[in-house]
């Protein structure tokens, strides 16, 4: 049974990186390729100036930075689920019981950090990308 559960969490794991692996890579780019007539030196000075925002980085960490959070979130639920049917499935062994009540509170611990991490990751990116007050 033991081995059922960690081969189950192994795949899970696997799953779950790959998943993330497809978000991110499926993610729309940006594509700021310039094309820029003006062939002389202010014209050169003006194209290398960039069309991007100054945000563009802060939005690229918050996204990353979401996304892994999100996949933490994602484990500490199965994790959670899985805890349960270890608890159901234990038939009264007192080792079985105990293995799946830490689980659960484990797999409920992960969740309130991915929780406030996700509330102190966009606190803090929220202040970097918030415009300065003149």
């Amino acid at each position: 049974m033991t081995q059922l559960i960690t081969e189950v969490k192994s795949k899970l794991l696997a799953g779950s990186v790959q998943l993330a692996m497809l978000f991110v890579t499926l993610m729309p780019q940006r594509s700021q390729a310039a094309t820029c007539a003006d062939k002389s030196i202010a014209g050169g000075v003006e194209c290398s100036a960039g069309t991007g925002s100054g945000s563009d980085l802060i939005t690229n960490i918050r996204v990353i930075t979401n996304t892994l959070i999100m996949v933490v979130g994602i484990a500490s639920v199965v994790m959670l689920i899985i805890g349960g049917f270890r608890y159901v499935l234990s038939q009264g062994n007192e080792k079985a019981v105990t293995g799946a009540k830490d689980n659960i509170v484990y797999a409920i611990i992960g969740l309130i950090v991915a929780l406030i991490a996700f509330a102190v990751v966009n606190f803090v990116l929220g202040q970097f990308s918030a415009t300065p007050k003149r």
